[in-house]
């Protein structure tokens, strides 16, 4: 179903009001079918019209709808999401890298997921000892989802609502708690007094974190209080303004109002130098790191991106091309001289048998897709070049479920009528849908060591927690933990050196 007619019925639907009168009375969440498509080669065999510039593009088609586009591949402009950032409509006839795709439908100001569509669930903390066991907790949280958007609909109605949460507003105050014993614990041991603590936040959602770090170290450090500086940097106006709201929310926020700045602007245009030390902080935000698309020849093992087009009806079609761009070119000689162990790859495993199945009746002439983290790379030499005394702080997935087809794939979902709807292909309407890729930690440890020079170190996030966190301020009567429990996919990496 995922198919361009899937994404068509998609853009038909969330783009009608008819919309709001449909009802899915199954209850239990659902999952559209996987289905994959077969990929042919583009190459018109006995065609006139033949062109050697064609000859080097591969283009991924449907059985279904098995359009050549080959000669609007050649026409349209080759954009980028910086060029599309004050766009108020979705694109239609160009033709862009995989990672301006995912940008523009994450981050356009006006279209994208996150300016557009995200409300992050914060409902009030929670009181563990008077909840009876993990499983009562989980019964819990789907009381106060359906609570909390019951009261969100009071004012608007919206079926295409994307409601999620983090382990940092579940687990409040708690979870913050632990990430500033981190920061203090480290501070005091290698800056302290020599410097004041500086810390950047890498997008900070409702600005919880914030609050919660704040908190603790006045209440518990007031001396290392005095010298803190909180400083968000937040690409998503709607979610900055969330933010400074926060701020104001109580008494004891206004009184952090000094200490904090909110810097509305995305990392990847930074260019500020900064020469103190600090620690950076980025949880739950690498997922959503825009990535290219890379295919192999399974012979000659050479490298395609993959360009996407877009027709004048809306539709995506995918290109790969031998041209590689000079950020995705950067990334694969990094990863190859930086990786001592072995990584996931499409060209992993015997080369005989890629041979014997590239002869197959129906085979591709080209691998399944690999996604690489570009706009990781990115990420990482703006700290070496900006911020070259920063420590490194994050969390992220290193496992997710439900992924589309490749090496490193996303998760493609959305939410309907209260409901998870997970597709089987990155290409979907722009601004509708979450993209959020798994993090590789030992390659983004190699490469992190290989850009900034710096030393670290990985552990699961219950590990972290165990180390930093007060874990009886979580347990349940029965003596389980929820914030160890959950997340089990998390992982995180801290500089050391």
């Amino acid at each position: 179903m995922d198919s361009p007619l899937a994404c068509h019925v998609f853009r038909k639907l969330f783009s009608h009001q008819t919309c709001s009168q449909l009802r899915f009375y199954s209850p239990p969440p659902f999952r559209i079918a996987h289905s994959w498509k077969r990929h042919k080669s583009s190459r018109g065999r006995g065609n006139e019209d033949a062109d050697p510039e064609r000859d080097s593009l591969w283009q991924q088609r449907s059985d279904i709808l098995p359009a050549d586009k080959s000669r609007e591949f050649a026409k349209y402009p080759m954009v980028t999401a910086k060029e599309l950032r004050t766009q108020r409509r979705r694109p239609r006839k160009v033709k862009m890298l995989t990672r301006d795709f995912i940008e523009d439908s994450l981050y356009n100001p006006n279209y994208g997921y996150f300016s557009a569509q995200v409300v992050i669930f914060n409902p009030k903390p929670f009181e563990f000892k008077s909840i009876r066991s993990d499983s009562h907790f989980h019964k819990i949280l789907g009381q106060k989802y359906t609570e909390f958007e019951d009261k969100l609909d009071e004012t608007e109605v919206n079926d295409t609502r994307q409601l999620w949460h983090t382990p940092t507003e579940l687990f409040r105050p708690y979870y913050g708690e632990a990430i500033a014993r981190y920061l203090v614990t480290n501070y005091k041991n290698t800056h302290d007094p020599f410097h004041d603590l500086v810390i950047f936040e890498l997008g900070a959602g409702n600005g919880t974190l914030m609050l919660n770090v704040l908190d603790y170290i006045r209440d518990f450090h007031p001396d290392v209080y005095d010298r803190t500086r909180f400083k968000v940097i937040e690409i998503s106006s709607a979610l900055a303004a969330v933010q400074k709201a926060q701020l104001k929310s109580s008494a004891s926020a206004r009184g952090h109002a000094s200490h904090v700045e909110i810097i509305n602007r995305s990392i990847f245009t930074w260019n500020t130098f900064v020469g103190h030390p600090c620690y950076f902080l980025a949880l739950e935000v690498f997922d959503n790191f825009p990535h290219d698309a890379i295919r192999y020849d399974p012979i000659t093992e050479q490298p395609h991106q993959c360009t996407v087009l877009i027709d004048e009806d809306g539709d995506f079609y995918e290109f790969y091309t031998k041209e590689i761009d000079p950020v995705a070119d950067r990334f694969l000689h990094v990863r190859q001289s930086a990786c001592s162990r072995p990584f996931d790859h499409p060209l992993r495993g015997s080369r005989l048998w890629r041979n014997i199945k590239s002869r197959l009746p129906l085979a591709t002439n080209l691998t399944d897709p690999e996604y690489i983290p570009t706009r990781l790379l990115q990420f990482f030499e703006i700290l070496r070049q900006c911020f070259p005394m920063h420590q490194l702080l994050i969390s992220d997935f290193h496992n997710l479920p439900n992924r589309v087809k490749g090496t490193n794939s996303p998760v493609v979902q959305t939410r309907y009528q209260r409901r998870v709807v997970a597709v089987s292909m990155p290409y979907v309407n722009q601004g509708y849908f979450d993209i959020l890729f798994p993090t590789d930690f030992q390659v983004m440890q190699d490469i992190y060591g290989a850009i900034t020079g710096k030393q670290t170190r990985v552990m699961t996030q219950e590990e972290f927690l165990k180390m930093c966190a007060i874990l009886e301020d979580t347990e349940t009567r029965n003596g389980e933990n929820p914030m160890l429990s959950w997340y089990k996919n998390a992982s995180v990496m801290h500089t050391v050196a």
